[in-house]
């Protein structure tokens, strides 16, 4: 039975893999000003994806300045002396687009999706807001209150809505990964116009940028409108910085205890890993997936189902361009114990640092990276952004292509060697969340 179920995974592998054959070609040069351009040609269907990435992200913040980047998410859209306020999106909508803006510790990512034949609008838009943003403080103060009250609805307010902060702050202390994105609502108030203004002059500039243009294109028709939107944008004046602080490798786990507005407890670990794109990486990548990726993964079928003690168990690699975390949490049931819980999460993982997985499981690990990355680039919308991130983080854009190749050299024995190399108890953060009603008076 064992030998006819690899088999059959090994088919499966084999057709996925197969069906990701097909190369995505692409395009990519620079202008003189250094603008980044990548060009992708798909023709199937009359879409286009625009979208730009400007190499910011939290971790180039000043520490009693943070949120910016984020804020910039939102500032972003507030036109420029050409489309007036509130334009922005009623611009694009109009014209059977749709958009959106994601901030991460990183980068920030622009986009809109729109119908071929607005291809030209798409990158009047974007090179309007590279080339003239309007900062003045009518927008200033609208998004500042439009920031604070999505931290307080998504972090203040929420159950467990802190938890990302927490671990980000328990687990560095010297690197800007400390904050969270999201930033302090106190820091965004006292900030003054000027500040945000200096901001955008230092980031927001060609050189810092990657416009992508992924769909129903001719190629030889788009540069000539990238060069008409983008070509006479200035190149920025000031010297683009890049976080140099390392953190310390640590030596002692760290433990803490918040009492929130919580019914049931929740139970995380944080182990601090390499960055993206390492070796020990896409190990410890795959090696969330043999964790809790799916329904017949370690930690589900033995916490969740064998042992009925977890609502919900995930882990998750925080893909990140300087070393970032491998993290795992657990919510409780009624009735179990924070410690309880932990004491199982660990006993699982003592297993994948003892054990080798079976063949079995290790097929379906394969199979299902491959079904992921082949997903994340079946539209054209994930492949403009794959595009960009492989560019601006590895330096190689052709990684949409073979990235799949250095998962696939990961073998049994790398799961087990960075299991005991980085799930270790000093190299650590163990946070619980209790019912306030469980503090101690």
């Amino acid at each position: 039975m064992k030998r006819r179920l690899f088999f059959l995974l090994f088919i499966v592998s084999f057709v996925i893999t197969n069906a990701q054959a097909r190369k995505i070609e692409f395009t990519q040069y620079k202008l003189d000003n250094g603008l980044s351009v990548i060009l992708h040609k798909d023709n199937t269907t009359p879409i286009v994806a625009v979208s730009v990435l400007y190499h910011v992200g939290s971790k180039n913040e000043d520490p009693q300045r943070t949120g910016f980047a984020h804020f910039f998410e939102h500032l972003m859209f507030e036109g420029s002396p050409n489309i007036n306020r509130g334009e922005y999106f009623k611009t694009i909508e109009a014209a059977g687009g749709q958009l959106n803006a994601n901030t991460s510790f990183d980068r920030t990512y622009y986009y809109e999706i729109m119908p071929s034949n607005q291809l030209e609008l798409g990158l009047y838009m974007e090179s309007e807001r590279m080339l003239h943003l309007k900062i003045d403080s009518i927008g200033v103060e609208t998004q500042r209150k439009v920031v604070k009250e999505e931290r307080k609805q998504s972090y203040e307010n929420r159950p467990y809505g802190s938890l990302g902060e927490k671990i980000f702050s328990n687990a560095y202390k010297v690197h800007p990964y400390r904050w969270m994105p999201i930033g302090s609502a106190q820091y965004i108030d006292q900030a003054k116009l000027d500040e945000f203004i200096s901001f955008y002059k230092k980031f927001y500039v060609p050189q810092n940028a990657t416009l992508t243009i992924a769909g129903d294109i001719d190629i030889e028709k788009t540069k000539e409108l990238v060069k008409k939107y983008y070509g006479d944008i200035p190149k920025g004046a000031f010297e683009i910085t890049r976080p140099k602080e390392v953190e310390p490798v640590k030596t002692a786990e760290v433990r803490d205890i918040i009492y929130d507005k919580v019914q049931l407890p929740l139970v995380c670990q944080a182990y601090h890993m390499p960055a993206q794109g390492t070796p020990d990486y896409y190990a410890l990548d795959m090696l969330t997936t043999y964790l809790t990726g799916g329904e017949s993964s370690l930690l589900t079928k033995e916490i969740k189902d064998k042992q009925q003690k977890v609502i919900a168990i995930a882990s998750m690699p925080f893909a990140l361009e300087d070393p970032g975390l491998f993290v795992v949490y657990a919510l409780a049931k009624v009735g179990i114990k924070a410690e309880d819980l932990e004491t199982s999460i660990n006993a699982e993982l003592e297993k994948v640092k003892k054990d080798l997985i079976s063949d079995v499981n290790f097929q379906k690990i394969r199979n299902q990276v491959e079904t992921d990355f082949v997903t994340s680039n079946s539209t054209v919308a994930g492949i403009a952004q794959s595009l960009a991130n492989y560019s601006v983080y590895f330096g190689d854009a052709n990684l949409i292509n073979n990235e799949l190749q250095r998962y696939m050299k990961v073998t049994k024995e790398d799961l087990r060697k960075v299991a005991n190399k980085y799930l270790t108890k000093e190299n650590r953060v163990v946070l619980y969340y209790l019912p306030k009603s469980m503090q101690p008076k």
